[in-house]
């Protein structure tokens, strides 16, 4: 198991250097000056030169390839060019807004999940079961915006059960800011993970130690959670590849739900041109989606030991 999870963690190492370079490289080959972004078109060339130099962009791309390489590895993330502040402050003022967003969505995805996916199973073919794979047909047709505006104008607007948007200045408060947003992004990859764990429940309930079991005389609740070790296993490799694709797409329910988390922090700095931002904050999602991705490995190696010593 120590030996899979160096692996696991080395290749995890490549990926996040890997995704950061190639952030750095496409940042500065596209077009757009952030010099002229931040001083106006009305600039004079002196000056943008002179900002540019400020900055460190008059030297050659491998130069400053070089240098954001330096700092990367002493820990830098570098100063935001719009207001010079630190980019590792601006991300730890919002991270914990998109942690908890993300963390709330896994959990809805979760319980919503497992017994309608358990529902259909038990139910193959019957009516249980057909209104569950309708209903995540359904929803695989519509974005996750949409959910979040009909939340809004239910929950919100028509019952008052929740604010519209923002995140409070209390826990009570952001508790209930979180719960429309979190349903929202859990709502988009429900789904999917439905459709996993039915299929997985189903070939697992055909197996022959599930006739053992039943011969003994369990009860169908036991039969079933002796079936969910073993169905849940695919199931947790896609749930976990959610979670990441969550990670690196909450600027939608942000935006919808008026979030200040760092995927708007991202929106922003890409629409200033703001380089040191834009990286910094491709660097934690890029960290943040590897770990969700290495923990979700180990944990099913844990859970199959197939998987690790193959």
């Amino acid at each position: 198991m120590l030996r899979y999870a160096a692996r696991r963690l080395a290749a995890a190492v490549v990926v996040i250097l890997g995704v950061t370079c190639v952030t750095f490289l496409l940042l500065h080959v596209e077009p757009g000056d952030p010099a002229r972004a931040i001083l106006g078109e009305h600039a004079t060339p002196q000056a943008i030169q002179a900002l540019r130099r400020q900055w460190g962009l008059d030297a050659s791309l491998g130069s400053q390839f070089t240098r954001f390489i330096g700092d990367l590895a002493r820990g830098n993330l570098g100063r935001s060019f719009v207001d010079q502040t630190s980019t590792s402050s601006l991300i730890a003022a919002r991270i914990g807004q998109t942690a908890a967003l993300v963390a709330i969505a896994a959990v809805f995805a979760v319980l919503i999940t497992v017994p309608l996916a358990s529902a259909a199973a038990i139910r193959k073919d019957r009516l249980a079961d057909h209104v569950v794979r309708a209903l995540s047909v359904v929803g695989l047709g519509l974005p996750a915006f949409w959910f979040g505006i009909v939340m809004i104008e239910v929950f919100s607007l028509q019952l008052g059960l929740f604010p519209v948007g923002g995140w409070g200045s209390s826990f009570e408060s952001h508790l209930r800011g979180l719960i429309l947003p979190g349903l929202t992004a859990a709502l988009a990859i429900v789904p999917v993970l439905i459709r996993s764990l039915r299929v997985g429940i189903v070939e697992v309930l055909e197996a022959e130690f599930v006739a053992t079991l039943r011969s003994k005389g369990l009860g169908e609740l036991r039969v079933l959670m002796h079936v969910m070790r073993n169905a849940l296993i695919p199931t947790l490799t896609l749930l976990g590849v959610n979670i990441a694709y969550l990670i690196g797409s909450t600027v939608i329910v942000e935006r919808v739900f008026d979030l200040n988390g760092i995927g708007s922090l991202l929106l922003t700095g890409i629409s200033q041109r703001d380089f040191p931002v834009v990286q910094a904050v491709t660097f934690v999602l890029a960290i943040g989606v590897v770990l969700v991705n290495l923990a979700t490995d180990l944990l099913v190696a844990w859970l199959d030991p197939r998987i690790r010593l193959g």
